[in-house]
């Protein structure tokens, strides 16, 4: 069966503008149709098309089915927009395929972008969320400071890891992940994090890693995060 996003389909048992447009005009659903709906967060209904109408789809006799078991971890990425916004894009749809969380972007001392509009990602996630059959929205932030970051997470009860190439000893993240805890990752812009922004991540917690022997790019490195915290929790 289709699968759609609808967050309020326990008190409007509805399709959004969008949602309903796909279901009407381009898969050629009509009344009497099954489908699977998602409610973000982690709610998974199936439902049956009442009117097909393409600015507003109605359903009825929705079922919610049992929730599947929540993953053993949570993983928040922090990551700096890259100068492209294609590589951002790519990496929240991976992302989120592979199991991350939440995506904090961050302006950092030399970031490239310091402006980031969120409304297309949001999309992305979504789309992502329902081709890989996961029922949980990957949440999007808007973008941030480096210094606000910090406060927000300096009590965070859990792995706290910066990902930079300063010379200095770090363990590999895929050692340092310890299974069943929460984790945050920062990933610095492409001219990595500043002196001062490395002392500061450390000043609240974070411990330094290294993502393996070669350069990666910013997106690679954050989803090689994804996969290195999926491998340990066993989610691969």
């Amino acid at each position: 069966m289709h699968v759609f996003y609808a967050p309020d389909i326990k008190v409007n048992p509805c399709l959004n503008e969008e949602e309903s447009r796909h279901a009407v005009k381009v898969l050629r659903l009509s009344e009497g149709a099954d489908i699977v709906v998602y409610d973000g967060c982690g709610g998974e209904y199936v439902a049956t098309i009442a009117k097909a109408d393409a600015k507003a789809c109605l359903l009825n006799s929705i079922t919610e089915k049992p929730k599947a078991l929540p993953k053993p971890y949570r993983l928040t990425i922090a990551i700096a927009p890259t100068k492209n916004l294609d590589r951002l894009e790519w990496f929240a749809e991976k992302s989120a395929e592979l199991g991350v969380d939440r995506i904090c972007p961050i302006i950092c001392d030399f970031s490239e972008r310091k402006v980031l509009k969120t409304e297309r990602l949001h999309k992305i996630l979504i789309s992502a969320m329902k081709q890989s059959l996961q029922p949980n929205l990957v949440r999007i932030d808007e973008a941030c400071s480096f210094g606000s970051f910090m406060q927000e997470f300096k009590d965070f009860n859990g792995q706290k890891f910066i990902a930079h190439c300063h010379n200095e000893e770090k363990i590999l993240l895929s050692e340092a992940i310890e299974a069943g805890k929460d984790i945050v990752l920062l990933i610095g812009p492409e001219g990595d994090f500043s002196d001062a922004e490395v002392a500061l991540a450390k000043q609240n917690g974070f411990i330094a890693v290294s993502l393996g022997e070669a350069r990666l790019r910013v997106e690679t490195a954050a989803l090689s995060a994804c996969i290195s915290a999926a491998i340990k929790n066993k989610r691969m």
